[in-house]
């Protein structure tokens, strides 16, 4: 594909304008930083010698050979490997392939640290889902940790799933001058089917069934090593990091435990290598990869694909780390011309298995650059430019090698061109009013029931909602389910994937009902409309804290309104309700209270860095 300019669409040219004229002065000073922090040769070379020494101590004699010289760059290695969750473990044996890769280049590399990784599916409706979000910014601390040492030229980022792979990309925007890969694990294969699974929770919501068909159900679905293939955060992340530049082209969805997986790992340490040289014309800092381009072309990826709502706090996190200041208005902006060109669950029934087979990543991207909604000239870790990365990887004689991707969809119910979308507009809108602003994910949301006008009823958890579900409190009659003190500043926003069944059997029984919560609901957003990560929160007087039960809700997400039909005076008069007592000890929750108090609103990614 040629790489000369290509048309972009006005208003993404226009968006990302205002994006680098908002964050001219923070994103000079940032790239001013990492470009101090440059070194001529490898970094070790400013050590003392005692520093070196314990730097190089556990080495085999060959490396220690090497990194007493001044020729060789040092990658680092950075993993979420663990044994417990299905999308990290295929990442156990990623180190010594991509030490491999490294070697193969000149180089080489170091396992330099490991970084936590919980899982949401594991902790909902847990008190351990109040650490998810937090996750991220330890995460990122870990990676800035492990890259600390002076002792790196590039990194190695290995990570999957939702707050993981944010939380590496802005550990390692602190080190922005180092050439930054990350290298995906590959989902598992397809399980249960989705809308059967989906079936089977309503189910048991309803009492229908027992835990154990449950659990049977549930256990189809997450059966092997690999990422889950539901489209929510882990894979929105997959994608995300392919689109903005951070994968090698292709690499997303490959499964593990293939040899065509292998070689795409080993090529990604090969290739950092190439990366790594301030003199040559092939470094490429992640910190100026990382630019306004880069992450306009995220966002409208996520768009054009219904991807997981959690990164309209994750892309503007990482965006501040790199000095750019991105908001939900750029979001919504891009939304409204930004057709959504797949179906995959929790938006359809297909999972990223389907969306790979019918032809992934390669045949989105040559969409998305012809119909000129994406910034083709942006940089990628692969030495091209996104345009090029309309392509697959495959395997000739054993040797890898790219393909250009499909000209038409292996599937029309799963993948589409962007003259025939699923709808018009991408798959988030954002909404405000005097309750507030939020995101609604309206990909999986009828156009018939994007529009809620119903009393409220009011909750303090997620259980709250439950207990009244089971004892038919909220049988009969529409409803705008209102839980509050669930943001950042209360208790760490987690995740309330609890809610999704028992309010899509209400509406399955034919009442108009929505969600409003200043929690998140991420990826696995259902059919009920719901505005999540209301901002200001409740805890943070948010006027969620003046809702009463009964009062009249109105949710549009097509106009764009949150309102609640109380006149302003008496509105604002309202004492707000106090938060729960107590709703942060125990399972480590404690450990957190300094996170809870410096926490940024959820619009701004929430976020602790400042």
């Amino acid at each position: 594909m040629s790489t000369g300019p290509l048309p972009v669409h006005p208003v993404v040219a226009r968006v990302t304008e205002r994006i680098a004229a908002r964050s001219a002065d923070r994103r000079a000073a940032y790239l001013a930083r990492i470009a101090d922090a440059r070194t001529q040769g490898p970094a070790r070379g400013g050590l003392g010698c005692a520093n070196l020494a314990h730097g190089f101590a556990a080495c085999s004699p060959e490396v220690k050979l090497q990194l007493r010289g001044d020729v060789a760059p040092n990658i680092a290695i950075v993993s979420s490997y663990n044994e417990m969750l299905s999308a990290h473990a295929p990442l156990k044996d990623y180190p010594d392939v991509l030490k491999a890769g490294v070697a193969e280049a000149g180089g080489t590399a170091q396992f330099a640290g490991g970084v936590p990784a919980m899982c949401d599916g594991i902790t909902q409706g847990r008190a351990g889902m109040e650490l998810s979000l937090f996750s991220r910014d330890v995460i990122a601390m870990a990676t800035a940790v492990a890259l600390s040492h002076d002792m790196f030229d590039g990194a190695l980022l290995l990570g999957v799933c939702d707050k993981i792979v944010p939380g590496l990309v802005i550990g390692a925007l602190a080190f922005g001058h180092l050439p930054a890969i990350l290298v995906p694990a590959g989902p598992m294969a397809s399980g249960l089917p989705n809308a059967q699974k989906a079936a089977i929770r309503k189910r048991f919501a309803t009492g229908e069934i027992g835990r154990d068909e449950l659990l049977a159900a549930e256990a189809s679905s997450y059966h092997s090593s690999g990422t889950c293939t539901f489209y929510g955060t882990a894979n929105s992340n997959q994608l995300l990091m392919e689109v903005m530049g951070l994968h090698l082209p292709g690499a997303s969805f490959v499964p593990p435990h293939t040899e065509l997986r292998d070689r795409l790992t080993r090529e990604a340490g090969r290739r950092v290598v190439e990366l790594t040289d301030p003199r040559g014309d092939s470094y490429t800092p992640i910190g100026e990869l990382l630019d306004e381009r880069a992450f306009v072309n995220g966002v409208v990826a996520l768009l054009a694909t219904g991807g997981s709502t959690n990164h309209t706090l994750h892309l503007p996190a990482m965006a501040a780390a790199a000095g750019i200041e991105l908001t939900w208005d750029d979001f919504d902006e891009l939304s409204r011309v930004t057709p959504l060109l797949t179906r995959l669950y929790p938006n359809g029934t297909a999972d990223v298995n389907h969306f790979h087979a019918a032809g992934g990543t390669g045949f989105l991207i040559r969409e998305l650059v012809g119909a000129g909604l994406v910034h083709a000239d942006a940089r990628t870790v692969g030495g091209a430019s996104l345009a090029e990365y309309a392509v697959v990887p495959t395997l000739d004689d054993g040797e890898l090698t790219w393909t250009d991707a499909p000209r038409t969809s292996g599937d029309t119910d799963v993948l589409r061109p962007a003259a025939e979308p699923f709808d018009e507009h991408g798959g988030l809108h954002t909404v405000d009013g005097n309750l507030g602003r939020a995101v609604v994910k309206v990909s999986a949301v009828a156009p018939e029931r994007r529009t809620v006008e119903a009393p409220a009823r009011v909750f303090g958890s997620q259980a709250e909602l439950q207990a009244a579900f089971s004892a038919g409190e909220l049988d009969g009659r529409d409803l705008v389910a209102v839980v509050r003190f669930q943001g950042p500043a209360a208790n760490g926003m987690p995740e309330l994937h609890k809610l999704t069944p028992p309010l899509s059997v209400l509406q399955d029984r034919g009442h108009r009902v929505a969600l409003v919560t200043d929690g998140r609901m991420s990826g696995a957003s259902g059919t009920v409309p719901a505005a999540i990560h209301v901002s200001p929160e409740a805890a943070a007087g948010g006027p969620l804290a003046r809702v009463r039960d009964g009062d009249v809700v109105r949710l549009d997400a097509d106009k764009g309104l949150l309102e609640v039909l109380v006149p302003d005076a008496e509105f604002a008069a309202r004492e707000p309700a106090a938060p729960p007592s107590d709703p942060v000890h125990g399972t480590g929750r404690e450990l957190f209270g300094a996170f809870r108090r410096a926490v940024g609103p959820a619009e701004r990614g929430a976020g602790v860095f400042g």
